[in-house]
């Protein structure tokens, strides 16, 4: 493809998850202080799609993924009671988990998913797929946020990794719209519009802004 016909992607890695968490600011400083501005909530549902497609990116490009499982890990227990008290009012409450956890349980998911797959056999591949649909119905079980859809968007960034870009984010648009498409949450579609012009360039990196900006957000809040 001629250098004239990317002009459009424009955004890289970092653009990306300033994007993102720009629009989660404004969904929850909207649903804890203005629930009537329906807007700010709209302008929310645009951080999820970003999200799940960087998590898709950092595994496949990450040299250590036991160490970016853990870190992972290690914010979504921080960021647990910030989000408790901003949704419940409670310093610890299990019935709804942060999106650090989601996105914890993904990884993990892949991880799992990638161990069975080396085996290179049919039935290991089956099994893989298998343990994939466990994990994301049991995130919907253990009330993580965005559960089922968020772990199916970001298997399917990491399945579709080397396909064409428009293919990825159509796939993942389909998919957000099964799973999401009553009320504001249709409203997912535009956390792809962004995604269209990413340029495949990491950016500045900034790859500890998310994991502190997180809880502290929550905090704040």
């Amino acid at each position: 493809m001629s250098k004239g016909k990317q002009s459009y992607r424009i955004l890289d890695g970092t653009s990306l998850k300033i994007i993102a968490m720009i629009s989660m600011v404004f969904d929850h400083v909207g649903d804890n202080f203005f629930p009537e501005q329906t807007w700010m909530r709209i302008v929310g549902r645009i951080a999820l799609p970003i999200f799940a497609f960087c998590i898709a990116e950092g595994f496949s490009h990450t040299h250590d993924r036991r160490k970016y499982l853990l870190r992972m890990g290690i914010f979504a227990c921080v960021s647990e009671i910030p989000f408790d008290l901003v949704t419940s009012g409670r310093m610890l409450e299990f019935t709804h988990q942060n999106i650090m956890i989601t996105f914890f349980w993904s990884i993990l998911a892949l991880i799992c998913f990638e161990k069975i797959n080396d085996r290179k056999t049919k039935t290991a591949r089956f099994c893989g797929i298998a343990v994939l649909m466990i994990f994301a119905v049991s995130s919907l079980l253990l009330g993580m946020d965005y559960n089922i859809l968020a772990v199916g968007l970001i298997c399917i960034y990491y399945f579709l990794r080397d396909k064409a870009p428009v293919w990825n984010h159509v796939a993942a648009m389909v998919y957000h719209v099964l799973l999401r498409n009553v009320g504001i949450y249709l409203y997912g579609l535009l956390g792809f519009l962004p995604l269209f012009l990413y340029n495949g360039k990491r950016g500045r990196g900034l790859k500890w802004l998310f994991y502190v900006f997180y809880p502290a957000h929550l905090l704040v809040i």
